[in-house]
């Protein structure tokens, strides 16, 4: 069974993990991009993990999927003001690996764009509520801003969604 195309005027939606270019394909496809915004502006409650968490952002820029299949174009929902990724890892400094880390490449996205990133760590979930985002979990996030040292996000205190 596919994608609706047509949502149900029911009290929530929930979206899930997966690959979020395929994601955001499938949403595009099904028509369901301009619906998903105009239902949860309009009252209904929206959940999401993983990549869910991204299609809630203006774009999915900050995804750490591969992308597997090609979109129309990276814009999401823009349901909140910032970018999440998801899954974020603290580096290691014990490390052999010399990869890059989750806070090099979002340094990297903050050399193309302005948006505030929320790298936010497996355990932990944003609620927003009234245009206010409040952190809760054991594992807390990391806030990226362009041209500031990352700081941690304490739990239980509000930004602005």
């Amino acid at each position: 069974m596919g994608w609706p195309h047509r949502l149900p005027d029911n009290p929530a939606i929930f979206v899930g993990g997966g690959n979020t270019f395929r994601l955001l394909k499938t949403v595009e496809d099904s028509g369901l991009l301009d619906q998903i915004p105009q239902k949860v502006r309009g009252g209904m409650l929206y959940m999401r993990s993983s990549a869910g968490a991204n299609l809630a952002c203006p774009t999915i820029k900050t995804t750490n999927d591969m992308p597997i299949v090609q979109p129309a174009h990276f814009n999401a929902f823009g349901l909140v003001s910032f970018q999440i990724n998801p899954h974020y890892i603290d580096a290691d400094p014990n490390s052999k690996q010399m990869g890059e880390t989750r806070e090099k490449r979002l340094a990297e996205f903050h050399e193309e764009n302005n948006l505030t990133v929320i790298g936010l760590r497996e355990g932990s979930w944003i609620a927003v509520d009234q245009g206010r985002a409040t952190l809760h979990g054991e594992t807390g996030a990391k806030i990226f801003v362009k041209g500031e040292a990352p700081a941690e996000w304490e739990r239980q205190t509000d930004r602005p969604a």
